[in-house]
């Protein structure tokens, strides 16, 4: 259900009535995904809009200046203004959609298996209306990458329910990016500061927090290099925030273009997986690399590999394509050797893996592989030398020989 918000909409009560109707008719694992969608054609006050509405996302589709806080409809769908803003939101609204009908049409199991596969929580902070674009792509990019984005609901007006949402989220956050701009923006009700203001403060104290606690929690805050319309206050606003990431250890403010700083994000978010992969692994992790088809011959050799103080990465086999591939690459980030089995697969698939092997740096590996070896038990490598000139260990033989060999390799790896 689409609900085009507008004073008209709210002063009706049959409109009203039908959203409550609604939603009443969803079950509780239906109310779960998002099924309402809420569009504003015109600003409305949160207590105007019908409960149900409340705590949702709302997509504006109007035009405000930021200057007067005029606001208008737009008149040329076409124009740079409409591109830059109606249109954005108009792809977001649908993006959100679609993804509603794949976890209707896959069910709870599938949304579950794509959240096993997400590594990250980030919290993206609101934003004043000069970066509500730049914060949407941004959002979008972080969402598309597999990570969970929060806030992933509408922010409460006043400063006592504001601060409770955000700390909850900042909870489950290991990371939060702050985007500031040339205005200072709303002041939540109850509150001397602005949202963003509040936003930023209630971070610093997670940062502290987890710090005291030994949990993962960073802050990458980004100041727009044009600062030539920003106002005293914000200027003030700056000056402090400086001051606080200066005194505190976790927090990074940057002012650079903004496609650096996606850069940076990137790269922070792809280190800290990398960190985390490492940490669940032990220090020391072989990715024992085989196709479904042979997933019970490889039991015996992961047993090796575990009674010789090693973990064992192993390769998804259920889930969306994407995500098994998102999966397999961060193995390839996080290995320290690796095993390719062949069994009942053919040589190209070997060739394959070899070849994700030699790609691995490129995919933000920053350690080398200290051994690598394929191992085969049914049947013979055509042609091994290829594989031996790129510094892999070709074991072959039946299965006890093969084990015997495997432990071996392992051993020589631990030294």
């Amino acid at each position: 259900m689409v609900s085009i918000l507008s004073k008209d909409f709210v002063q009706s009560t049959r409109c009203s009535e039908y959203v409550e109707s609604f939603y009443r008719s969803l079950d509780r694992t239906a109310k779960e995904t998002n099924r309402i969608f809420k569009v504003s054609k015109t600003p409305v006050q949160l207590n105007e809009q019908p409960p149900v509405l409340q705590n949702l996302f709302g997509y504006e589709m109007y035009q405000l200046d930021p200057d007067s806080g005029e606001v208008s409809g737009y008149k040329d769908y076409f124009s740079a203004e409409a591109e830059r803003q109606y249109w954005m939101e108009m792809v977001n609204l649908c993006y959100d959609i679609y993804e509603s009908l794949i976890i209707l049409r896959n069910g709870s199991k599938s949304r579950e298996v794509k959240n096993f596969y997400r590594r990250k929580t980030v919290y993206l902070a609101e934003t004043c209306h000069d970066l509500s674009v730049q914060r949407d792509v941004l959002f979008r990019e972080l969402q598309r990458s597999g990570y969970t984005v929060l806030p992933n609901h509408k922010l409460p007006g006043n400063i006592n329910d504001l601060e409770k949402a955000v700390r909850n989220d900042l909870a489950a956050a290991t990371m939060s990016i702050h985007l500031i701009g040339c205005a200072y923006g709303d002041i939540p009700e109850g509150s001397d500061r602005s949202l963003q203001d509040v936003q930023n403060r209630l971070a610093s104290e997670r940062s502290n927090s987890a710090r005291e606690h030994s949990e993962d929690f960073s802050r990458l805050i980004w100041i727009t290099p044009d600062l030539h319309l920003a106002n005293e206050r914000q200027k003030r606003f700056i000056e402090t925030l400086r001051r606080d990431v200066e005194a505190q250890e976790g927090a990074e403010i940057l002012q650079t273009m903004l496609e650096d700083f996606k850069n940076i994000i990137r790269e922070e978010l792809e280190d800290a997986a990398e960190k985390k992969g490492v940490e669940e692994t032990g220090g020391r992790a072989i990715y024992l690399m085989h196709d479904k088809v042979d997933h019970n011959e490889v039991k015996p050799f992961i047993d090796v590999i575990k009674n010789s103080g090693f973990s064992v990465l192993m390769p998804p086999f259920d889930g969306e394509l994407l995500e098994l591939r998102q999966k397999h690459i961060e193995n390839l980030r996080n290995l320290d050797g690796a095993i390719i089995y062949k069994g009942k697969v053919n040589d190209h698939w070997v060739r394959m893996k070899v070849l994700d092997l030699l790609k691995a740096p490129g995919f933000g590996r920053k350690k080398p592989i200290l051994g690598k070896a394929i191992v085969s038990t049914s049947g013979t490598i055509d042609d091994p030398e290829p594989f031996k000139s790129q510094n892999l260990r070709v074991i072959q033989g039946d299965e006890t020989q093969s084990l015997e060999s495997v432990r071996s390799f392992l051993e020589e790896f631990k030294a």
